[in-house]
């Protein structure tokens, strides 16, 4: 019996994964998922220092005439104290003296004879100083376990010395779709058969998500050849298949599937469109059975299929988030279920896809978000406020939200 939407989101969502786990170089990290947290084990900056090149002083001294005494570089391990009218030169990053209240920029100050400067009276007491963990802690969290690693956190690792990581392995992924319709792209195709371009959708699409992705080849309709593929794939820690879901003569993916120990987690979705939808797992494999049509089975794996992959490879953000913006047209819906449309967000704008249908290819490529209408909207007016759900890029959060969009 098909589930309500946000039943089956909860269903994903509470699955109890355990992804493996593998130590990197940092530099290798880029898009994956961390396996440990991080914790400062130095305070940055790990000494006050001078933000720019120019004099330290001691702040009550400003009014008056200061000899400089010496000269501080980057990296100098110099312990010198300033004593009253002194003054030092100091380059940026260098370690400023203990008792030292401000740095003045050199072309602020004025030059004297016998090595003596006069600086401005409206300096401010501990200017262009950078303070001792100003930036970063000592024992300060700065990963935690499920964040995934960009640039910017590999930023972090670096900046104390880490050069290795605890990632979760990538979560293998396998593919295959049923039908003797259908023909693989790089076959000969003849007028009364169709291509299969699901295959090579989700094949592509769980690379960009981060998967390891095998492809097992193209099942016969019938039980056993089904039966032969899932065998064949059960090392695997998802296995996706498109096609033979629904109640058609021809289906036999479910049937196939019951020759095995499967548990079922739910059998269809009350969604539009993909409500034949089912979500199983065979011991350690979970098996997510698409539709068959193009468009709703691309939907669907946006909408539910992608929050599925985000547990698998660990992720700590595992919930839709949105994007608040409005109507760019006025909009009308059947009513009666929960509604994926998909569509192009200009940076203000919602513009609905005018192709829509479950069997269309072509319109995700000219779309960059859906929006989920509640099943009582029947229409939107044009400037309407909508959450808008991204499809090229990622954009979960820790915490549900409501994605919603109500008249």
């Amino acid at each position: 019996m098909a589930i309500d939407v946000n039943e089956a989101l909860n269903k994903i969502t509470n699955i109890n994964t355990t992804p493996k786990f593998e130590i990197i170089p940092i530099e290798d990290a880029h898009g994956r998922i961390s396996a440990q947290e991080i914790i400062a084990k130095i305070s940055l900056p790990r000494f006050n220092n001078s933000a720019m090149d120019g004099y330290g002083i001691i702040y009550e001294n400003k009014d008056e005439e200061l000899s400089i005494v010496d000269t501080i570089f980057a990296g100098d391990d110099n312990d010198t104290l300033l004593k009253n009218s002194q003054a030092v030169k100091i380059m940026t990053g260098a370690r400023v003296p203990e008792n030292c209240t401000a740095i003045i920029p050199k072309e602020d100050c004025q030059y004297l004879d016998n090595d003596k400067i006069k600086v401005p009276n409206t300096i401010k007491k501990f200017q262009h100083i950078r303070f001792i963990g100003e930036d970063i802690n000592e024992d300060e969290i700065l990963i935690n376990i499920g964040d995934e690693i960009n640039f910017s956190k590999v930023t972090l690792l670096a900046s104390q010395g880490v050069s290795h990581i605890k990632v979760y392995k990538k979560p293998k992924i396998v593919i295959f779709s049923s039908g003797e319709e259908l023909k693989l792209h790089y076959e000969k195709a003849e007028d009364y058969q169709i291509y299969n371009s699901n295959t090579p959708t989700f094949m592509s699409r769980c690379k960009e998500l981060g998967c390891q992705v095998d492809f097992t080849g193209q099942a016969r309709d019938s039980i056993e050849s089904i039966k032969e593929l899932v065998t064949n794939s059960l090392d695997a820690d998802l296995i996706i298949t498109s096609g033979g879901v629904s109640v058609g003569d021809a289906d036999f993916t479910k049937d196939a599937f019951k020759e095995f120990d499967f548990k079922n987690i739910f059998d269809g979705i009350k969604v539009k469109p993909g409500k034949p939808t089912v979500l199983g797992k065979i011991k350690d494999t979970y098996i997510l059975n698409l539709p068959g049509n193009p468009l709703a089975s691309a939907l669907i794996f946006e909408f539910f299929g992608k929050i599925l992959i985000q547990k698998l490879i660990g992720s700590n953000k595992i919930h839709h988030n949105f994007i608040n913006a409005k109507m760019g047209e006025d909009f009308y819906n059947k009513k009666g279920r929960i509604t994926l449309i998909p569509g192009y967000f200009d940076g203000e704008y919602f513009f609905s896809d005018q192709k829509r249908s479950p069997g269309m290819v072509s319109t995700l490529s000219r779309s960059n978000c859906l929006i989920v209408l509640d099943e009582n909207v029947s229409n939107i007016k044009k400037d309407s406020p909508v959450k808008i759900l991204p499809i090229n890029w990622n954009f979960f959060e820790k915490t549900s939200k409501d994605f919603l969009t109500y008249e």
